[in-house]
């Protein structure tokens, strides 16, 4: 059984598909690709057509590669599925940034559909002893999820002209998905520019009477695309 999302408005460039294999008891379900917009209503559309003779439903997301604030309502349609058909869910295998986005949610990342418990509280030390390399380790990974999460709320802002701008550029360039994002990307580093504004002025430049690139940003995307073309 397959469940494919419908096209985004902006060219479905970020479809999630479900695929699978259900008995009369147990069904195995495979999402690959983005946990975007309109990723709820396809799970639910998918949950739907399950027989009303399961009692488990197991989801491998290895194939999940990015996640906004919508991978959240998805959990949370599974979880409604769990509790309304008295069912056992599971979901696993989550790799990548997703499960980066689950360890910032406070969510158990083996299993965030599972409550994660709460450690018990230390007894009172003595004395605070210096900081560890671990506990600074951990500090610095914190921080650095953190900048990781607050680029994720600007680039959920900004996913629109993003998109749209992927879609210029594989279309004119016949580049991936995947690879129109990494141009963008490079676009905005090597020009010290926004990611919304490098993507708002490809879109604006892609219209028959809309303006150019400033020169700095079109030498960017330029070098971006070159070295896209030899990886």
């Amino acid at each position: 059984m397959t469940s494919a999302a419908s096209p985004h408005r902006t060219g479905g460039l970020n479809t999630l598909v479900i695929s699978g294999r259900v008995d009369a008891e147990r069904a195995e379900l495979t999402p690959c690709g983005e946990l975007v917009h309109g990723c709820a209503e396809t799970l639910a559309r998918t949950l739907a057509e399950l027989p009303p003779t399961i009692t488990r439903v197991d989801l491998d997301m290895g194939g999940v590669h990015f996640m906004d604030t919508a991978g959240l309502q998805f959990l949370d349609v599974l979880g409604d599925f769990a509790r309304q058909r008295f069912v056992t869910v599971t979901t696993t295998n989550w790799n990548g940034q997703p499960r980066r986005i689950l360890e910032l949610a406070g969510l158990d990342t083996t299993d965030p559909l599972r409550a994660t418990p709460r450690p018990d509280p230390e007894p009172a030390q003595p004395s605070a002893p210096a900081p560890s390399a671990v506990a600074l380790e951990r500090a610095e990974r914190l921080h650095v999820l953190q900048e990781e999460v607050e680029q994720l709320r600007q680039a959920i802002a900004s996913r629109p002209v993003i998109d749209q701008a992927r879609g210029i550029l594989m279309a004119t360039h016949g580049c991936t998905s995947d690879e129109a994002w990494h141009i963008l990307r490079e676009t905005s580093q090597l020009s010290n520019t926004k990611l919304r504004d490098v993507a708002a002025a490809v879109t604006a430049s892609a219209k028959s009477d809309g303006p150019r690139p400033s020169p700095a940003l079109r030498e960017a995307l330029q070098r971006a695309i070159t070295r896209r073309g030899r990886t």
